[in-house]
């Protein structure tokens, strides 16, 4: 008997060998998805770093590196 038979007869299925293939194709579909994403982030160029922080020679206090004066202590650097 196949599932159209069954349909038409009116007839309560399991129809799990569809819900299996189902899925099979969902994660086949995903994994290429994913694998385009992943090719194409390598292709993008990287961001450039800030720069790192440095400290304050008076308050050893963390500040941005382009800063000209603490915020902190208010010394000019």
């Amino acid at each position: 008997m196949t599932l159209a038979a069954a349909k038409e007869a009116k007839v309560a299925t399991l129809n799990y060998g569809a819900f299996i293939t189902t899925i099979i194709d969902f994660t086949i579909v995903a994994f290429c998805i994913f694998l385009v994403v992943k090719q194409m982030n390598r292709l993008k160029p990287p961001r450039p770093r800030a720069p790192a922080p440095k400290d304050c020679p008076q308050c050893a206090m963390s500040i941005p590196a382009a800063a000209k004066k603490c915020p902190h202590c208010a010394s000019i650097l």
